[in-house]
């Protein structure tokens, strides 16, 4: 589980130490901003990425068009967002100003922006031609209430996609009103959640490229560095390798028990648990991995322990994760070796407070919880997280966190899990 950086101001703390490392937990002070920028043994990992095809995108248009009219809908409006980059390609920063995709069930894509930024937009437009542009006193929502009529619906149903502001949705409703509006998530979802090789190769790089900050991040630890300060040196290297790094959540012991952190600052002590929740986006598509050790140290009896039973509740999650299982099935195996272990039961604390996992694409956060209650089946092509925390509140919380792409044959690992507390890179 992790919060993303445009969630929150500061970051907690991250930090991971392992045997070869307890010669670093002697040095004094924070990291100084040459730390931060010691990233010259890094080289960038991404010169063999290849992005989405103009065609794959076009294949999931058609995709779309099938579930638009199974489904019954006639059209789908799409906004400024994730939903559009999937289809489109086009990355538009969400304003004010209303930009708009409509995608009918039948005929080609079509396009509303502001007239002064049409010639911008158009620099991004691979796939159909048609764009309306409005002028700053014009309204946009009769543009987008025209493309839809242009389409040849008159009457009938559109699908809303579910990041459309409501003051987009609301716009088009009221301008046109002969029309029903329903959401576009069966439309939208199915498309989105289920990846293909291509995608699944661009999160491949991204977690491999966390992953590799994550280690640097490890070497640069010093006894008295702050969790922000350790935050920075792994947002740092996951640029530094060619990734967007989009947050590095660190916590030092006591504040580890917060699975998103606390207010309170921190500072490395040898002895501590350090807990990093980290990732990165490459081409548009997501990491996300969380790394526990302890810092400086042996670990007490106490902190094995503890980890050893985070690492047997995510072994379990990921034997429970087969193709026509339901999703829920890995939520309660992982927190049955947990609550059989003493903690919870259900969310109480001690214990794992959260699901076990979720789903992860060009969103942090995608649709595909590993939650009670979810009867969704597992499908190939599908990609989730497994993290069963372990939170103890006034003592600390230990987090392994990689993610999974689902084959015919099962679950894959992402990324290369915790062997140990002292080999946490496997």
């Amino acid at each position: 589980m992790t919060l993303r950086r445009r969630d929150f101001i500061s970051f907690g703390a991250l930090t991971l130490a392992t045997g070869m490392l307890a010669g670093a937990s002697s040095c004094k002070g924070g990291a100084s901003q040459d730390d931060v920028n010691s990233t010259g043994d890094l080289k960038p990992m991404t010169g063999d990425v290849v992005p989405i095809s103009k065609s794959e995108r076009e294949a999931r248009i058609a995709k779309a068009q099938r579930l638009l009219i199974e489904n019954k809908m006639d059209a789908l409006v799409l906004e400024s967002g994730t939903g559009l980059r999937y289809f489109t390609g086009i990355s538009w920063w969400p304003s004010e100003r209303t930009m708009a995709a409509v995608i009918p069930a039948k005929g080609d894509i079509k396009y509303v922006c502001p007239a002064f930024e049409e010639a911008r937009f158009r620099e991004q437009i691979t796939i159909g031609n048609k764009v309306y542009t409005w002028q700053e006193d014009e309204s946009p929502y009769h543009l987008i209430s025209t493309a839809i009529k242009d389409s040849g619906i008159a009457f009938g149903t559109v699908g809303i996609e579910e990041s459309v502001r409501f003051f987009i949705a609301d716009g088009i409703r009221k301008d046109a009103p002969n029309l029903s509006y329903v959401s576009g998530d069966p439309v939208t979802i199915p498309c989105r959640r289920i990846k293909s090789a291509a995608e699944i190769k661009l999160m491949q790089k991204a977690n491999d490229i966390t992953l590799a900050a994550i280690k640097h991040g490890v070497s640069q630890l010093k006894e008295g560095m702050s969790q922000n300060e350790l935050a920075s040196i792994i947002m740092a290297a996951q640029n530094h390798l060619g990734g967007a790094a989009d947050f590095a959540l660190c916590l030092f012991g006591a504040s580890s028990a917060f699975p998103h952190g606390s207010k309170q600052p921190q500072t490395l002590k040898k002895g501590d648990i350090v807990l990093m929740d980290c990732g990165c986006v490459v081409d548009g598509y997501n990491s996300d991995i969380t790394r526990t050790v302890v810092f400086g140290a042996e670990p007490t009896k106490r902190q094995q322990q503890i980890w050893e039973l985070e690492k047997k509740a995510q072994d379990a999650g990921f034997a429970a994760a087969k193709i026509g299982e339901p999703c829920e099935a890995v939520d309660a195996a992982a927190r049955k070796v947990i609550t059989d272990a003493g903690f919870g039961p259900g969310y109480k604390l001690p214990g794992l407070p959260h699901r076990t996992g979720h789903g992860i694409g060009m969103d942090g956060h995608e649709w595909g919880n590993m939650v009670k209650g979810n009867k969704l089946l597992i499908q190939p092509g599908m990609c989730f997280s497994i993290e069963p925390t372990i939170a103890i509140p006034g003592e600390f919380g230990v987090r392994l966190e990689d993610c999974v792409y689902m084959t015919e044959e099962g679950p894959k690992w992402f990324s290369k899990t915790s062997k140990s507390i002292q080999e946490p890179f496997g």
